[in-house]
C-alpha cells in the first residue's frame, strides 16, 4: 500500500477505514476520504501500537494494521494458556482458535507454541470496494483460519499480479467457480469470496451450506475458486491504479470510446482486450460481430484481442482448466438476475435440467445466451472443449459496477447456485 496521509482518498483509504473500524477505533464511514475523523482514529490506534502518534498511514503503521484487514494475529505461547483464555484476550470464540490450530492441545497449549488467532469478525468485508491487494489479503485470512484450504495460482496478469484460486474439498468430482472476467463487474469477487467462507465455516461444526451436508460436498467434491481474474482492470475501475505507464494506456485508449464513461465503463484488461471474448469458442464470429460495432482495437469493452488466447489472464485460465478436470463451472458476472446455459447446438448431458435447479433456488431465469454476445466466452469454450455443464450466471441488477451496497442481496440469491452446483456435479 501506498503511504495515506490527511486529504487521501481512493480505495486504500477504504482499506484504512476497514482496518481501523475492526480495530475498533472509529474512523466513521468507510467513505474513501481521509478526514478529521480517520485522522484520529488513526492516531489513537498509533499510540495503542507503540507508534508515533504523526497521522500518517505509512509502514509501520500499515504493519501493525495488516492483521485486522487480514482477520487473524499470531501469538507465541506463554505458560497459563489455553484457547479458552485467548479467546477471551482477543474477542473470539475458543472454536476458531481451534480450527486454526489443527493438533493442538486446546487446554495446555504448549510455550512457545506460535498460534494463529482468529479476530471475532468474517474475513471478507461487504462494505469496501474491492481491489487485487484486499483480495489478496482476504484469500491469505482465509487459508490461516482454515488450514485445509489450498491456495495456488493460475498464472499473471499482464501487470504480474498473481491470478489466485483456493481450493475446497478432497472428492473426485471436480468444480470450477471464477468471477471479475469483467473489470467493472469487480463486486463478483466479494461475492465469491463470501462463498468460500461460508463454506469453510459450515464445514467443521458438520453444518449445512444452503440445506447440503457441508462435510459431504467437501469429501465428494474439490471445488476450485478463483475470484479475480481481471485484477490489473479492476484496480482501475476502483482507483487503486491512477497513475503509471499502465493506466496512461489504458487513459488513451478510453479516449477513443468518448461515449464509454472512464473508468466505470472499463470491462476489458488493463491493454483492452475484453478477457470474456479471448476464448477459441466462435472466436472469429465474436470478432466480426464486435468489429461491426466499432471494437477492432483495444478498447474499453468488446475488444476480442489479436487472437484467440492472446491475453495472459484468459490463456492462464484456459490452460488451468485443460490441466484439471472440471465436471461443471460457472462464471460469475453481472447484470440481470439471470443464468445463461448453453453455446451453440452442442447438447450436453444434465446440463438445462441443472440449469433450471439453479433457476429455482436463486429466483433467477434460465435463458437462451443472446446470439450476439454468444461467441468467445469461458462458458462457450468450456462447453465446446468439454461437453460438461457450463453456466454464466447474471447477478444483481443496475449499472455497473454495481454498488458494493448490493452485495448482501446478490449474495443471498447466488450462494444456493453455488452451493447446488457443488451437490449436482
Amino acid at each position: 500500500m501506498k503511504t495515506l496521509k490527511y486529504e487521501s482518498c481512493g480505495p486504500e483509504v477504504e482499506l484504512l477505514q476497514l482496518g481501523l473500524t475492526r480495530a475498533g477505533t472509529e474512523p466513521g464511514p468507510t467513505d474513501g476520504i481521509f478526514g478529521g475523523r480517520t485522522l484520529v482514529s488513526l492516531q489513537r490506534f498509533q499510540q495503542s501500537a507503540g507508534l508515533d502518534p504523526d497521522g500518517i498511514f505509512g509502514p509501520k503503521s500499515q504493519n501493525a494494521l495488516l492483521p485486522y484487514l487480514r482477520g487473524y494475529t499470531r501469538h507465541e505461547a506463554v505458560r497459563g494458556d489455553s484457547f479458552f483464555r485467548l479467546a477471551k484476550t482477543y474477542s473470539t470464540t475458543p472454536e476458531a482458535i481451534a480450527a486454526a490450530n489443527p493438533g493442538i492441545p486446546a487446554k495446555n497449549v504448549p510455550v512457545g507454541q506460535m498460534l494463529i488467532i482468529p479476530f471475532g469478525f468474517k474475513v471478507v468485508p461487504k462494505g469496501v470496494s474491492y481491489t487485487y491487494c484486499l483480495s489478496e489479503l482476504v484469500l491469505d485470512g482465509l487459508k490461516a483460519r482454515y488450514p485445509f484450504l489450498r491456495g495456488g495460482s493460475l498464472g499473471r496478469s499482464v501487470m504480474g499480479k498473481r491470478l489466485s484460486y483456493l481450493r475446497i474439498g478432497s472428492g473426485p468430482r471436480e468444480v470450477f467457480y471464477n468471477a471479475a472476467h469483467h473489470a467493472n463487474e469487480w463486486i463478483t469477487s466479494p461475492l465469491l469470496a463470501s462463498f468460500a467462507e461460508d463454506y469453510a465455516m459450515a464445514i467443521l461444526p458438520h453444518g449445512d451450506l444452503c440445506g447440503h451436508s457441508a462435510q459431504s460436498l467437501f469429501s465428494r467434491t474439490t471445488l476450485f475458486l478463483a475470484p479475480m481474474i481481471d485484477p490489473d482492470g479492476v484496480d482501475l475501475v476502483t482507483g487503486a491504479l491512477d497513475g503509471g505507464p499502465f493506466y496512461d494506456r489504458a487513459l488513451e485508449i478510453a479516449g477513443g470510446f468518448p461515449e464509454i464513461p472512464f473508468p466505470q465503463g472499463w470491462k476489458a484488461n488493463i491493454q483492452g482486450t475484453d478477457l470474456n471474448l479471448n476464448y477459441p469458442a466462435g472466436w472469429e464470429r465474436a470478432k466480426e460481430i464486435k468489429f461491426e460495432k466499432g471494437f477492432t482495437s483495444p478498447a474499453p469493452r468488446d475488444y476480442v484481442g489479436t487472437a484467440p488466447l492472446s491475453a495472459p489472464e484468459s490463456a492462464a485460465v484456459a490452460a488451468f482448466t485443460r490441466y484439471r478436470d472440471f465436471a461443471l463451472t460457472v462464471s460469475l458476472h453481472t447484470q440481470g438476475q439471470v443464468i445463461y446455459w448453453q453455446y451453440g447446438d452442442i447438447e450436453v448431458p444434465s446440463a438445462y435440467e441443472i440449469g433450471l435447479r439453479f433457476a429455482a433456488a436463486s429466483g433467477y431465469a434460465l435463458e437462451d445466451t443472446p446470439y450476439e454476445s454468444s461467441f468467445a466466452g469461458y462458458k462457450d469454450w468450456f462447453i465446446q472443449e468439454f461437453t460438461r455443464p457450463g453456466y454464466t450466471v447474471e447477478a444483481g441488477l443496475g449499472t455497473n459496477p454495481l454498488p458494493i451496497s448490493d452485495l448482501p442481496g446478490i449474495f443471498d440469491r447466488v450462494k444456493p447456485i453455488l452451493a447446488l452446483g457443488l451437490e449436482l456435479a
